[in-house]
């Protein structure tokens, strides 16, 4: 399979590029691309989608975020993308609306077509250690289907939704404005391009009903708080029959109060004692799933931090875990017995009291009275 190409690149911006340097480059493309303009050349009709998937990650601040940190790697490779172009034309009828006549072939003559359904999203709470894990979870949307009294098209049982005789079923019509020939919805159909005599009396001629659903989402290791995950086609119904939106799966996961996590890396403290940090000491430290042993070499320093390689979370861009960053915290006890006195002390005779400060290091960098 060969490797995709940077979104930047595609639509020939760069990687600062505001967003209406976005929807000018995409529209240029747009122009060059379209179907009507190359039928039957199906390089450029993936082209076409090509450029589209771009301008869908890049023009969302969100998607365009999680793209600039994890590239097309991760759960954010699901965030773009589309099915035919007819999806293109609904998602951008914004920018592609008024381009050769609007839809796709013969000047606008699909304006009737159905859009797919729409997009709806969920939220999901998991725990450090199943984003360390990875983890199928269930989960209940409430979402809108067809209507299984009418079948989705919306008329009562024994009839039909008729043809609009006014726009003749492209749901537009066209009037004249002194010099111009305008199209507008029609008024008849509110441009669905049909017409129902007798409503289905239980969608009330919508054709869409709701349904609460239990699904299984596959959440992946390594996913961080705020993540998404998409789920192709599990949105509400579309109408007329149309595909299913997408369903879009927000993940919340839950602070841990043993870690703080940067990225793949998790930072823990452990508490230490002054022999520990003077001798050095091998000991045990809790990871997200389970126990690691870790070497304090002698002459260690308050506050100072040693790795644990590969201890961390996993990584879902390059593969691989992270560090397990152990702080060292010393602790100073408050009371001593009798023995750990005379012992200190002791230490303290044998020259233990000396330290030899780096005036230097420490004036270094101040500035000069």
């Amino acid at each position: 399979m060969s490797e995709r190409r940077d979104f930047y690149e595609v639509l020939g911006v760069s990687r600062e590029a505001d967003a209406g340097e976005l929807k000018r480059a995409y529209r240029k493309l747009a122009m060059e691309l379209h179907p009507d303009r190359n039928p039957g050349d199906r390089e450029a009709e993936e082209k076409f989608k090509t450029a589209s998937e771009a301008y869908q990650v890049l023009s969302d601040p969100d998607k365009r975020a999680y793209y600039d940190r994890f590239g097309h790697a991760g759960p954010g490779a699901g965030m773009g993308g589309f099915h035919d172009v007819h999806d293109i034309f609904s998602s951008f009828s914004d920018i592609l609306g008024d381009l050769f006549g609007g839809g796709m072939g013969g000047g606008g003559g699909r304006r009737g077509v159905p859009s797919r359904g729409a997009d709806i999203e969920t939220r999901m709470v998991i725990t450090l250690k199943e984003a360390f894990t990875g983890v199928t979870k269930s989960t209940k949307v409430l979402r809108r289907i067809a209507c299984g009294t009418c079948k989705g098209n919306g008329a009562a049982p024994g009839t039909s939704p008729e043809t609009c005789q006014r726009c003749g079923g492209r749901g537009q019509v066209m009037h004249s404005q002194g010099f111009l020939m305008i199209s507008s919805a029609c008024p008849t159909c509110r441009g669905e391009g049909r017409v129902i005599r007798k409503p289905c009396k239980t969608c009330d001629g919508t054709g869409m009903d709701q349904e609460e659903e239990t699904l299984e989402v596959a959440i992946p290791a390594g996913v961080e708080d705020g993540s998404t995950l998409r789920l192709t086609g599990r949105g509400e119904s579309g109408p007329q029959g149309a595909r299913a939106g997408n369903l879009y799966v927000i993940l919340r996961v839950q602070p841990d109060e043993r870690f703080e996590r940067d990225g793949a890396d998790l930072h823990t403290e452990i508490a230490v004692s002054f022999p520990q940090l003077a001798l050095g000491d091998r000991v045990t430290v809790a990871t997200v799933d389970g126990e690691a042993v870790l070497d304090i070499p002698a002459g260690s320093q308050a506050n100072q931090t040693i790795p644990l390689p590969g201890q961390g979370m996993p990584r879902i861009d390059r593969g691989g875990k992270g560090d397990l960053v152990v702080h060292l915290r010393l602790v100073v006890p408050t009371s001593l017995s009798a023995a750990e006195e005379a012992a200190l002390r002791a230490f303290a005779d044998a020259g233990g009291r000396r330290v030899n400060p780096d005036r230097a290091g420490f004036l270094r960098g101040k500035k000069k009275k």
